[in-house]
């Protein structure tokens, strides 16, 4: 049997999400304990399994939901990142797609992460970005439908199947499948015994009186952005509230009250991460804008919180045959997760119509970030957030590739203008960008090593080694315009004799088809066009034809006895030689974005 390579990535996350959770839940049990000491008339569960159940059964939740979350971004993670780019063309097609998006990913911040890659390509303005934000909130209540199906009884088929199919199967979608199904199966089991574990605290009066409390919105609401703030998952504060109301313990307005204010503690600690940690503008306002959508939102609602719940009974199923504790635990849970949903439904037809100003605000709130004081360059895609995903990651050295390239054709496209008129100042600066652009590769090549930590698809492997090689023929196209071209340029300052007539022509047009070429190659790797690729392999005939045709003019010259103008031509023929040797370079970059059996062929 062939055992499934561990993601490092997903494993240290794992284990840093049960840390998170362990800290409060040894306070709950720590204050739950300090209020029996309180009130001795009251009769003490068995602390020790109520702990071993609430912390084992939201570890398996946990680490359920991570297992279901890896398995969808990479069984889908390719093609939902295409529907995404396409179907935003408005408001309202964005915010479907984004539900769609975040219901398949389980995770409203890998669509943000995507989101934020496609305004910064250009794909996609801030404007319309809010609306598949929206939309993701939509399906980020997915998970909690689900769980309001409590099929914990059944749980462990799924653990099992999901188990033979990850480490028996030897295709690799076939075991992403199998994560996605064993995940689901944790997931539900982990509800099964968190459910389980506070069954002993329906007859504890002290518990059952701070749950009273939460029936009033403002504490409801806080302890659930709390809760979500400490544990990083919204789903688990929902998944609680569901737990808690199958056994009879939770009423349906705290239950809403914890849902409305998971949704604050998702979005706050996102911006908050985003804020300290990202160094992208778009992501920060990709941030500030979640935040005010479900702030807003859950302001709107608080007064007439009694509407929702009205709303949320309506829709939901009734057991009529029931009575009591026992009818609420059969309807409560269903009618909170119909209640989450209608409450990021209601608010995004609310606000639909308001992307622009939504916009506006966050570009008000989060300016363009200005290089600190003594830094020459700095990168602008590459997040750190954006490594959960690889195919996000490495969309984002795309673009941050592509920012290299253009400073690359920068120096390129200058270097024609400075040799004409011999301008040192302009040739010293197109020297001093080389370092711009190693400063840059150096931080691609970190990036990609943290991306290689985390398990990837063949197809993404594949990609990443594409990657490292353009990212080493960039930077060697920028040296060569740093040491032979500068060089070069720098000797031309000295020679008397121009260069007129057809040989000037030449020479112009040589150089016009060698910036054309890198122009189409950094064209071809940031956005994987295979067609800006093809047109540079194409060039070959041209580049070749215009260099021998200026050789050929020079040879049959070289009886001039002007020193200055054996010098020109020495340095002519160097400028052939260079023109040619970037062309190479180019058609290497090129390569990368074409399939393997044509890139061969060349």
């Amino acid at each position: 049997m062939r055992a499934l390579p561990i993601d490092p990535q997903s494993t240290t996350s794992l284990r840093s999400s049960l840390l998170r959770v362990g800290l409060p839940v040894l306070l709950a049990v720590a204050f739950s304990a300090f209020a029996v000491e309180a009130d001795v008339a009251a009769q003490s569960p068995d602390w020790v399994q109520l702990f071993l159940g609430l912390f084992g059964g939201l570890a398996l939740f946990l680490g359920g939901l991570q297992l279901l979350s890896e398995g969808m971004k990479k069984a889908a993670g390719q093609a939902l990142k295409t529907v995404l780019a396409k179907l935003t063309t408005n408001r309202f097609s964005g915010a479907l797609t984004g539900a769609f998006v975040t219901g398949v990913l389980n995770s409203s911040t890998v669509t943000t992460l995507l989101v934020v890659g496609f305004i910064s390509a250009g794909f996609m303005t801030l404007a319309q970005s809010v609306g598949v934000i929206m939309g993701a909130n939509i399906g980020s209540t997915v998970t909690a439908q689900l769980l309001a199906f409590n099929l914990s009884a059944y749980s462990l088929g799924p653990v099992a199947i999901g188990f033979f199919m990850m480490f028996s199967a030897k295709r690799e979608k076939v075991k992403y499948y199998g994560m996605m199904i064993m995940g689901i199966g944790l997931v539900f089991y982990g509800m099964g015994l968190m459910s389980s574990g506070m069954t002993p605290l329906r007859s504890y009066e002290p518990f059952l009186q701070i749950l009273k409390g939460l029936e009033n919105p403002l504490a409801g609401i806080a302890a659930g952005a709390l809760f979500t703030a400490i544990v990083q998952s919204s789903a688990a504060t929902v998944g609680i509230a569901i737990a808690m109301a199958s056994e009879g313990l939770l009423a349906l307005p705290a239950g809403i009250a914890l849902a409305l204010g998971a949704n604050i503690g998702t979005a706050a600690t996102t911006a908050f991460m985003g804020i300290l940690s990202s160094k992208s503008a778009e992501a920060t306002r990709a941030s500030v804008v979640h935040v005010a959508f479900n702030v807003l939102g859950t302001l709107i609602w608080l007064p007439v919180i009694w509407l929702l719940v009205d709303l949320s009974v309506w829709v939901s199923p009734a057991s009529p045959e029931l009575q009591g504790a026992a009818r609420a635990a059969a309807e409560v849970p269903r009618q909170i997760a119909n209640a989450n949903t209608l409450f990021n439904v209601l608010n995004t037809v609310l606000f639909i119509g308001f992307t622009g100003w939504f916009a506006k605000m966050a570009e008000r709130v989060v300016p363009d970030r200005e290089l600190p004081e003594g830094v020459i360059v700095q990168v602008q895609y590459l997040d750190d957030g954006a490594l959960q995903a690889p195919s996000v990651a490495l969309q984002a050295v795309r673009l941050e590739l592509g920012r290299v390239g253009e400073i690359t054709i920068g120096m390129l496209r200058d270097i024609g203008p400075a040799l004409r008129d011999r301008d040192l100042a302009r040739i010293e600066d197109i020297a001093r960008r080389d370092d711009e652009v190693d400063i840059l590769e150096a931080e691609i090549f970190r990036y990609l090593g943290k991306i290689r930590v985390g398990h990837m698809t063949e197809q993404e492997s594949a990609e990443m080694q594409q990657l490292m090689v353009a990212t080493d023929n960039i930077e060697n196209l920028a040296d060569v315009m740093e040491t032979d071209m500068v060089a070069l340029a720098r000797k031309l300052v000295n020679v008397r004799s121009t260069t007129e007539g057809e040989t000037q022509t030449i020479l112009i047009e040589l150089y016009e088809s060698t910036l054309k070429s890198v122009e189409l190659a950094v064209k071809a790797i940031r956005d994987n066009d295979q067609r800006a690729a093809e047109s540079v392999m194409i060039m070959k005939d041209t580049v070749r034809d215009q260099s021998e045709r200026l050789l050929e003019r020079k040879a049959t010259r070289l009886v001039a006895d002007d020193p200055d103008y054996l010098d020109l031509v020495r340095l002519q023929m160097s400028f052939v030689d260079q023109m040619r040797r970037i062309y190479t370079l180019a058609k290497r970059i090129a390569k990368v974005a074409l399939p393997p059996g044509i890139a061969q062929k060349d």
